[in-house]
């Protein structure tokens, strides 16, 4: 018998699979043993409603590895306004014109989910 620890859908499984050298095929015995719960992400001090004109928006769910704009700061075309993390890669979320941050929705650490606006510009 083999112990083996399955993730499915954030629940963890411990599930014992017997090893066999062919024919018959055991069923494999499946306990639940609940996934251990991950720390709430920081509350972002970020305004709750988009004061920008130009939406910034997270293009897949990811985790927001750093923020490197805040409210007030002046951006050019190009530069890196987030860095996130999907499918175990990291990704730049880059400024799509010049203009001046309005809002950061966002905080480090944070999940969002596929088209939530992470910051906005004037």
């Amino acid at each position: 018998m083999r112990n083996l620890k399955i993730t499915v859908n954030g629940v963890a499984y411990d599930v014992q699979v017997e090893e066999t050298t062919g024919g018959a095929v055991s069923t494999p015995t499946v306990s639940a043993a609940p996934a251990p719960k991950a720390a709430p992400a920081p509350k972002s001090a970020a305004p709750t409603a988009a004061a920008g004109s130009v939406k910034i928006e997270i293009p897949m769910p990811g985790t927001i590895v750093s923020v490197n704009a805040s409210v007030g700061q002046e951006v050019k075309k190009g530069d890196v306004l987030i860095v996130f993390e999907a499918m175990k890669m990291e990704n730049e979320i880059q400024s799509p014109k010049d203009g001046k941050v309005a809002s950061v929705l966002c905080a480090k650490g944070e999940n969002k989910e596929s088209g939530a606006v992470l910051l906005t510009l004037e």
